[in-house]
């Protein structure tokens, strides 16, 4: 579990860093302000950019966990081939001046990789998570489901952005018990 890990987090992080240059013709704007207390928890993934560290993953969530200087984050999804959960932590740190909307997220160091957060409900109930490369693209939701015309919804608002939606794959959350989630 542990090179698993590592591999799942070196992966992104240089995957990230490579690609860490933005489109200066078209800036990606961020939400005006996140408040880190409610957004802390456990988001699950509707839809992404397919990643090379994300193969063959389905159940996919992310937890958020504020620590003094950092937050913990907690990726996970479940290998059907494998027969097993994916684990991944690594730290996100706040850029300064941002209102909590940019983080950086390191999963191996020295490598850190943008984390910008590009749309939230008022509630917190759903999150999208964007590059200013746009290459990187995670919609993000309290529940394992989110009804159609919200996601359609955030679908045209990411085009709006400068993003290829095209590219856009469902999570599947079929078979995706919590239980499993503990047992790991």
């Amino acid at each position: 579990m542990r090179n698993t890990s590592i591999t799942f987090g070196l992966i992104m992080s240089m995957l990230s860093f490579l690609s860490s240059c933005g489109n200066k013709e078209y800036p990606l704007e961020v939400v005006e302000e996140v408040n880190l207390r409610l957004y802390r928890g456990l988001w699950y993934e509707i839809a992404s950019f397919p990643q090379s560290f994300q193969k063959g993953c389905s159940c996919t969530t992310a937890e958020y966990i504020p620590m003094n200087d950092y937050i913990l984050v907690r990726n996970q999804c479940w290998i059907a081939e494998d027969k097993k959960w994916k684990m991944s932590e690594g730290k996100a740190f706040v850029v300064p001046e941002s209102n909590n909307a940019k983080l950086e997220v390191q999963f191996f160091w020295p490598f850190k990789g943008k984390y910008w957060i590009i749309m939230l409900a008022t509630d917190y109930s759903y999150a999208v998570v964007g590059h200013p490369n746009r290459d990187y693209l995670w919609i993000l939701a309290r529940q394992p489901e989110m009804p159609d015309l919200l996601y359609d919804d955030i679908v045209r608002t990411a085009a709006s952005k400068g993003f290829d939606t095209s590219r856009l794959v469902r999570t599947l959350h079929d078979n995706c018990s919590s239980d499993n989630r503990e047992n790991q």
